[in-house]
This record gives C-alpha cells, structure tokens and sequence, in this order.
C-alpha cells in the first residue's frame, strides 16, 4: 500500500529507502539506494537485484574511490545521458513495435498505483517523492483528484474490477461531499470549492472553471462505466455552474470568487474552457439539453477565433479531446462557426505540438518525449490529445496522420520507460524520466529535486494516453 497523503499540517512522512525500477523495454533498470550495511550490490555489482541496463540513477551513496574511477564515472556519466541500450522501439515508427503484453502490463500497473493511491476516504495519496531525503509539503488539488476520477473511469470500463469500483465509488464520494457544493445565492447550481484547509493553497475560497468541468466528466464517465455517484439533478447543476460562468463570445470567466464579488477573470488558464467543454459535452451525452451542446460548441469556436492564423499555439490537449467528442453531434446545435473550421482548429494544434517537439539523438532517454528537460507529463497530455484528433482528422491528410503517428509511438515508448517497474511504487510515472546533469543547459537544482515526485497527474494522463493508444491499436 501507498503511505498516506501529505494532508495535515503535523503530517511528516519520511519513506523508507525502496529500491525501485523504471520500465525499460529492453529490460528493467534497477536504482538502489543505499540501505544501512553492506548489500549484495556492494558484494557484486553485476548481482542481478541491481542490475543497470540503462543511465538511469536516481539513489543515492559514498564510497570512497580512486581519482581516476571518478573521472571515469563522471565521463560514462555524461555520456550515458545522451546514449543508452537500444530496445525494442529504438529508431522504429511502426506501431507494431510495441509489445501489446508489455503495454498491458503498464496500464494495469498505473491503474493498480492509482487504486492503491485512493485512501479509505476517498482522497487521494496526492504525491510522493521517490528520493526518501526529499520533503513533500502538504498540498491537494481537486482538478487532478477529478481527472484521476476520469482516468480510472476509463479504465473501469475497459478492464472492470472490485478495486476500481471500489476507487471510483470512494473517490467520487469525497468528490462530493468535501468540494461540491451550491452557489449562494441559487440553490440549484453547483460548483467545485477548493477550500484552503484541504488545498493548503494559501488562496481565498474560490470555485474553478475547470473544477466543475472535469468534475462532469469524472462523474459522468463513472457512472458509464457502471458506478453511478451522482444524481442528474447534481450534474445538471455543475452544468448550470459552466454556463453561467461562460461570456456572449463563448469565453468563460476562469473563477468564482466569492469574496471579489463573484464572477472572475483576472486570472485565466490554458486548460480550463476545454475542460469546461468535455464536461458540457458529457452532460449532454447524459441529459440531452441542447444548451449543454451550445455552450460546448460556443467554447471551442472561441478558441478558433481567438488561434486563427498562428503558426503557434499552446498544446491544449483538453480542447482537442473535447473537439473530437463535439464533431459527432455538432449539428445537434447551431453552429457558431463552420465544421471545417472546427477541425483546422484541431489540426492548427496538431501542428503546433508536432513543431514544438524537441529532437534528440537516437538512443538518448529522453528520445520520444515532449519536453527537453524530459519532463513526463507535458509528453502524457500531448499524445493524449494527438491520440483524440486522430479520431477526426480527415483520412486524406495522410502526411499530418503519418507524422501524428511516429510521433505517437515514440512518446508511449518514452512514457513506459519512464514507468517505476519494482516495489511499492510499481505504477508510478515520475515528473521526469531522470534528473539533470549539472552541466545541463536546464540543470537547475529544485528541478532535480523535483524529478523523482510522483503525483496522481502524472500517472492519470499517461495511463489514460497509453489506454486510448490501446484503442487505436485494436481499430486499426
């Protein structure tokens, strides 16, 4: 079982010294950090409970060793950062590639560290470190405790199971009773509250757009799952809540902050409209209002006026998620702008992710993700959305589907590398593949702190982009 979450000022968990894993296709790498008296690692470095098939060291230890042995390592150090051992995804773009047993393996893991993650109230275990001499504060976001929600959702209805259910329904439970709560003064809208005493944001009480829109999305996509948490009358108020925050242009206020008066956008988010429009969209795929399906549309027309003609544009992978499920029932409403401009919208963001991308060498460990510090996450989001815009994108646009594709392999690849593959964190996806050398142009010292933290997003969005390229793999 996962420790308990950092959720009380006098919590101070200190884990223990695991040795853990990261999923190497070729094999697994073992890091072992030093435990108390000599182990076999000391005795034989080739042992096979420390074996290192590839750069990755996150553990800690000192020995004392001749000068040239260090120059040595320090060498093979930085020269390992660029290269390791070739696998089974090395250098290849077919999709074929990837092990189906291998990809299986790695969803079940995420999903059983998410199960394990979810306590006996139903909060999550909201993040931990990997390196035991690193402090975690206590913090606690709903959005990720929802999107979380979804992940296991989506899972649930793949691969059904009692731990899951049992997640979904606790999860949820908390869901309602500790964030979601009315508007005053009507009784009948519905919002998610992030109170500070359960965030430890040192932030006013205040209600998130985005809050209710993945609040809608997790609830909804439990209950097609088969747990039901909500009634329809709590989802048509979260439902209620979007549409009220949402502008004449179809933009939304980002925030509802009672003590500024209300309504706010000094503040706004990259996620939040498309968040705000996969919710509405799942509402009205639950109850069949056409204003749900208008305010969606109306939020992802804006977001294609406001984009129209940049080469660059932010990687808003919730707004291609929520594109793909609007596309089917866009006639359902009045469209605020034509169809075809809806998927140049899609494909203006595809593009974007695509020219974004750094580039590495070929057998560097880094190669396949999105970020150049090889960050996990941003690398999850973008194939989630790429994996999304596939299901719309016209079948004659073969060069944009071809590079779509390469580019999706190659990120699930990065992904399952990154995966902790041994002990109590089996599951688990870090914030970053490995931590930087020091004479790394994005070295910087909090970041390698960093690197090894876990947190429920970082699992949720690459188990739920390895799900969906699951799916592909099966339409094709």
């Amino acid at each position: 079982m996962l420790p308990k979450s950092h959720i009380g000022p006098a919590s101070d968990l200190r884990l223990g010294r695991p040795t853990w894993g990261i999923r190497n296709l070729s094999g697994t790498c073992h890091i072992a950090p030093k435990v108390g008296p000599v182990n076999d690692y000391d005795k034989n470095p080739n042992s096979n409970r420390f074996m290192r098939s590839g750069p990755l060291s996150w553990g800690k230890s000192i020995t004392i060793i001749p000068a040239f042995a260090v120059v040595s390592a320090l060498l093979l150090s930085l020269f390992s950062w660029f290269v390791t051992p070739p696998n089974r995804l090395s250098g290849g773009s077919s999709t074929s590639l990837i092990a189906k047993q291998q990809l299986d393996v790695a969803i079940h893991d995420a999903a059983r560290f998410l199960n394990e993650s979810c306590q006996a109230d139903g909060q999550f275990v909201y993040r931990i470190n990997l390196d035991p001499d690193v402090e975690v504060a206590p913090k606690y976001n709903m959005l990720r405790h929802a999107g979380t929600m979804y992940s296991l959702a989506v899972y649930h209805s793949q691969y059904p199971n009692a731990e899951t259910c049992g997640a979904l329904e606790r999860s949820g439970k908390f869901l309602l009773d500790r964030a979601i709560g009315t508007v005053s003064p009507w009784q009948e809208m519905l919002a998610v509250w992030s109170p500070p005493e359960l965030t430890y944001s040192g932030e006013t009480l205040q209600a998130k757009l985005g809050g209710a829109g993945l609040a809608l999305t997790a609830l909804i996509s439990a209950e097609n799952a088969g747990v039901p948490v909500a009634t329809i009358e709590e989802l048509r108020g979260l439902g209620r809540f979007l549409v009220y925050l949402q502008k004449e242009d179809g933009s939304f206020y980002s925030k509802y902050i009672p003590a500024d008066g209300g309504r706010s956008d000094r503040w706004t988010s990259l996620y939040y409209p498309g968040e705000a429009a996969l919710g509405l969209l799942y509402l009205y795929e639950r109850d069949a209002q056409t204003r749900w399906l208008q305010a969606a549309a109306d939020a992802i027309a804006h977001l294609a006026r406001l984009r129209e003609g940049q080469d660059v544009v932010e990687a808003d992978h919730w707004a291609l998620l929520a594109t793909a499920k609007l596309l089917p029932v866009y006639e359902e409403c009045e469209p605020p702008i034509p169809r075809d401009a809806v998927i140049t919208h899609a494909k203006q963001i595809c593009n974007s992710i695509i020219r974004e991308r750094p580039t590495f060498p070929a057998w560097s460990p880094l190669k396949g993700g999105f970020a150049a510090d090889g960050r996990t996450c941003p690398t999850a989001t973008r194939l989630e959305g790429l994996l999304a815009a596939r299901q719309i994108l016209p079948q004659d646009d073969v060069v944009l589907r071809e590079q779509i594709d390469e580019l999706i392999v190659e990120g699930i690849d990065f992904l399952m590398r990154s995966q902790v593959t041994s002990r109590e964190y089996v599951g688990a996806i870090p914030r970053a593949i490995k931590r930087l050398p020091s004479n790394h142009p994005l070295y910087h010292r909090d970041f390698n702190r960093r690197a090894t933290e876990v947190r429920i997003d970082y699992v949720q969005h690459a188990m739920c982009a390895m799900l969906d390229f699951q799916q592909m793999e099966a339409t094709r």
